[in-house]
């Protein structure tokens, strides 16, 4: 068993004075799929946003404990959101591309960090749509505007470019709930290789899509973790009741 690369300690977070995360301690190790699965409302896109500190956004948030990255508390004043959303980069539900080519898209952190080198960036633009495996359907047509693509097309090309930028951690919400059977095949194919060198945190509102992906399944029930284990066992032997009925379709 690995190291954790991210660990929530005690984490509770708060909108005003409703508390919307309870105590949550979850540890994700390098390499895997982890699954965040619960009914609408539970908390777990506001647990993925905890992640990369996107929550800080939001007006009248409170957020209490920890969430390590490497060993370092994220929410230390020293953090650099700037380096920490290069490290842990996120893939959201719908598809956001910017308005203007391909290209520009995948190449736009690259840019904002300082690279120039037009070889480089080439070789960075071919590689990270490569393996988000869209390279063959848009490489003739890199200077097309993104929002041309179809839906699948465009979730890939933004896949590509939080590749780009080399993260440790890729944070994914509900990536596929937008996109037709065919399209979200692909994705989940894509997720499968890029596990090879990234860790990846899906939150997932289809239960099939987190059994055939994830290696852990965290089960969210009204802002606090009722489980969390391998997805082999969680979804075949788990061991609370209330997980039992969410994956076996009772409720939820």
């Amino acid at each position: 068993m690995s190291d954790p690369i991210i660990t929530a300690d005690n984490l509770d977070l708060y909108y005003g004075d409703f508390q919307a995360l309870h105590g949550i301690h979850l540890d994700f190790e390098p390499h895997q799929i982890s699954a965040l699965i619960g009914p609408s409302g539970c908390g777990k896109s506001t647990f993925l946003r905890c992640l990369n500190r996107m929550n800080d956004m939001i007006d009248g948030v409170t957020i209490t404990g920890m969430v390590k990255f490497h060993d370092q508390n994220i929410y230390s004043p020293q953090t650099n959101l700037v380096d920490l959303r290069k490290e842990i980069g996120m893939v959201f539900q719908q598809p956001n591309p910017f308005p203007f080519s391909v290209y520009d898209n995948i190449t736009y952190g690259l840019r904002i960090a300082g690279v120039r080198d037009k070889q480089k960036l080439d070789e960075i633009v071919e590689r990270s749509l490569k393996q988000a495996a869209v390279w063959d359907e848009v490489k003739d047509n890199l200077y097309d505007n993104a929002l041309s693509f179809s839906g699948g097309q465009q979730q890939r090309i933004c896949i590509a470019r939080v590749l780009a930028v080399s993260p440790s951690v890729i944070l994914m919400d509900e990536p596929t709930s937008a996109l037709d059977p065919i399209s979200s095949a692909k994705i989940e194919n894509t997720l499968l290789e890029l596990k090879k060198e990234y860790t990846i945190i899906i939150v997932t509102h289809n239960l099939q899509q987190a059994s055939r992906i994830s290696d852990k399944t965290a089960f969210f029930m009204e802002g606090r973790v009722v489980e969390y284990d391998d997805t082999s066992k969680m979804f075949v032997n788990p061991d609370n009741k209330q997980t039992e009925d969410y994956v076996s379709g009772r409720f939820g």
